[in-house]
């Protein structure tokens, strides 16, 4: 089981990768794509797991706390991503933010209402793991507003979706963050760039080239006499160049880890600048 498990994980990831994660914006398309793949991969997952002639209690509870959250989680996180896109009002940037502000207030009366869960699980208590995660366990006293009369009996424990569900609301609680932020910067956008929907300049290139050159720019304090913040430098780069960078610093730090060169993108554009002098000389 922990194997098949293993390998439908890796696909689910793979097929991630063709999103944006760390941008601040996944389209409909993008989010209803990934709930069809998703879906699917639950459902083989069910059959494998169905098919087992016997499961012992504690890798019964293993898979239900651990291993079918971390699929399940995904499922719900795209599928409110599309409703949550699908919902979004067109309006000025202030209605948007409104509206995104609203989803994280829902976000907030989910923990409220599924504190001890949340203190439960994040604590890594196993006292009720029984009652929780083992099928057919189920105990009024204890799961109080649980989903359990609604789910497949064979396939879920009184718990098992809400732990999904907190792993959700984390990630997504993240992309809320994020939109809000690009909704901000947009919002203190120079008038003339605010009447466009497209900056007069697009960045075309990876969005390490862009993190690499703007912290090259940094480092050299040719901004303000050297007083410019990193901050307001990848804020002018995203504004300027219509790209969101994301976690740059989670970035930088990758770039200092390469093994070979470190500056590729600089040392790219200084090859080049290099080779049309050349040229330009031979002419």
């Amino acid at each position: 089981m922990k194997a098949f498990f293993e390998k439908t994980m890796q696909s689910v990831q793979e097929e991630i990768q063709s999103i944006d994660m760390d941008g601040c914006h996944i389209s409909i398309q993008e989010a209803l794509k990934m709930v069809e793949f998703i879906k699917i991969r639950l459902l083989e997952l069910r059959t494998v797991f169905l098919e087992q002639e016997q499961v012992e209690i504690q890798d019964e509870i293993k898979f239900f706390k651990e291993m079918k959250p971390q699929i399940l989680s995904l499922l719900i996180y795209f599928n409110k991503i599309y409703s949550i896109e699908l919902k979004r009002p067109n309006g000025s940037n202030e209605i948007q933010q409104e509206y995104y502000k609203k989803e994280q207030y829902s976000l907030t009366c989910f923990f409220e209402r599924n504190i001890d869960l949340y203190q439960y699980y994040r604590s890594n208590s196993i006292h009720l793991d029984e009652y929780y995660f083992v099928r057919g366990k189920f105990c009024p006293t204890l799961c109080v507003d649980s989903q359990q009369f609604v789910q497949d009996a064979l396939f879920s424990t009184a718990y098992d979706y809400k732990v999904a569900k907190i792993l959700a609301n984390e990630i997504l609680r993240i992309y809320l963050n994020k939109r809000l932020l690009h909704l901000t910067k947009c919002t203190h956008l120079p008038n003339n760039q605010k009447n466009s929907e497209q900056p007069a300049l697009k960045w075309t290139d990876s969005k390490v080239a862009a993190i690499e050159l703007g912290y090259a720019i940094h480092s050299a304090g040719v901004l303000n006499n050297g007083n410019a913040d990193i901050r307001e430098i990848m804020s002018l780069f995203e504004i300027i160049f219509g790209i969101d960078l994301g976690d740059y610093y989670r970035t930088y730090i990758a770039i200092k880890s390469r093994k070979k060169e470190r500056t590729v993108f600089l040392k790219m554009l200084i090859d080049n600048l290099t080779k049309r002098m050349d040229d330009d000389d031979r002419i």
